[in-house]
């Protein structure tokens, strides 16, 4: 009889459940995207905004620096973006592409021409006139002065207060306006030059471009991709420039009427004014407002009758501006008044006048390429969102049990 005491087998491995168990958490463990790539991501986005801003500081001064370059290049590229739709449809009708695109810009220079004609030519008879439109208003507030005489007793009391003592004043001597004029001239014609050459080889070289951005691809969807971009770039500026041109024309045909009615010399120069300065937003409906201003007082025998003009054109471009305008255009062509602001301030800073004409083109045209390409969510990458919608990590659902 064997009395040795039996040892028990201990099995230390641990249970098929246990370990499948364990085996099953290490794929989740692996499964978890790293902090690394966020970082990264942030700091790519934090270096395109840096990069944005930079551009955005300097362009200004490179483009104006170099405005007799710039200038005729972003000119010539809005104009072909408005010219192209014509001189496909002259196309259509069986018309050389050199023909037609020669037609579409002389289409562009006659009404140009007719514009300032109409405009200029009875403009310089009225301007002729300023200065004793000048005495005029000078009378009317003498009158109003004289109602208003308790003004001016109080302001000479503050000026005795005041102690102010007269001295001499030094008037510096500058160049007359024949003079700046002569030395515009030769710069202005040479940029006007490049504009319409370099307008025209663009326009002539579009069915190449479009062929070359369908073609040249390696991947069908970046083709049909581009050339949707362009076609879009394309129809919504050409047709937000016709359609405000047709209600600016109707601006231009009211303001005629009322010039008429009310009395004002030359018109149809008043309506050609209110035409070409609405296409400016803001300012220009604010430069005719003045104008009609100066004219009226200048030209009427009571300050409140000479006012009427000013007043009724500027309810009629609060009528415009904010009923008519917005159902015609619509929801597409809405763009965020101070977008507007913006560029209207950015690129009158740096062309001027001509900087103010194409500053809505270029607005509409970056606004289509945003919409395509994606627009940057630059208040979410500021409570640490990525900058592009998309680029970031999807969280995955849990599976419902």
């Amino acid at each position: 009889m064997n009395l040795e005491p039996t040892r028990a087998k201990v099995d230390f491995s641990p249970p098929a459940g246990v370990e499948a168990d364990a085996h099953a958490a290490s794929p989740a463990e692996h499964a978890a995207p790293p902090r690394v790539e966020e970082a990264q991501l942030r700091l790519l986005s934090s270096l395109v905004v840096l990069l944005a801003i930079g551009v955005f500081l300097a362009l200004p001064f490179v483009l104006s620096i170099g405005s007799v370059v710039f200038l005729p290049l972003f000119t010539a590229i809005v104009l072909t973006i408005i010219l192209s739709p014509l001189a496909d449809r002259l196309a259509t009708f069986g018309v050389p592409n050199f023909v037609a695109s020669l037609l579409a810009l002389l289409v562009l220079i006659a009404i140009i021409s007719l514009a300032l004609t109409a405009v200029l030519r009875p403009a310089f008879s009225q301007f002729a006139e300023v200065p004793q439109m000048i005495e005029r208003i000078g009378e009317h507030f003498s009158e109003l002065s004289g109602m208003l005489g308790w003004l001016s007793q109080l302001n000479e009391q503050v000026s005795g207060l005041v102690g102010s003592e007269g001295g001499r004043e030094v008037v510096l001597a500058g160049p007359s306006i024949l003079q700046q004029l002569a030395l515009a001239t030769p710069i202005v014609v040479l940029e006007v030059l490049l504009t319409l050459l370099m307008a025209f080889f663009m326009i002539e070289a579009r069915i190449r471009l479009r062929r070359r951005l369908l073609l040249d691809r390696h991947d069908f969807g970046a083709s049909l991709k581009a050339a949707r971009v362009m076609r879009e770039v394309q129809d919504r500026v050409a047709a937000y420039i016709l359609t405000v041109g047709l209600i600016n024309v109707g601006v231009g045909v009211v303001v005629a009427l009322g010039a008429w009615m009310l009395g004002l010399q030359a018109p149809i120069m008043w309506g050609g004014l209110a035409t070409l300065l609405n296409f400016v937003p803001y300012i220009g409906p604010f430069a005719m407002a003045a104008l009609l201003t100066l004219f009226g007082l200048g030209t009427a025998a009571s300050p409140w009758v000479g006012l009427a003009p000013a007043a009724a054109y500027l309810t009629l471009h609060a009528i415009e501006s904010n009923a008519v305008t917005p159902a015609v255009l619509g929801a597409r062509f809405t763009i965020n008044p101070v977008m507007i602001l913006l560029a209207l301030s950015y690129f009158s800073w740096i062309w001027g006048v001509t900087g103010a004409l194409l500053s809505i083109p270029i607005l509409l045209t970056i606004t289509a390429l945003f919409d395509h390409l994606g627009r940057p969510n630059l208040i979410g990458f500021l409570f640490g969102e990525p900058l592009f919608k998309g680029h970031g990590r999807a969280v995955e659902e849990p599976a419902p049990t």
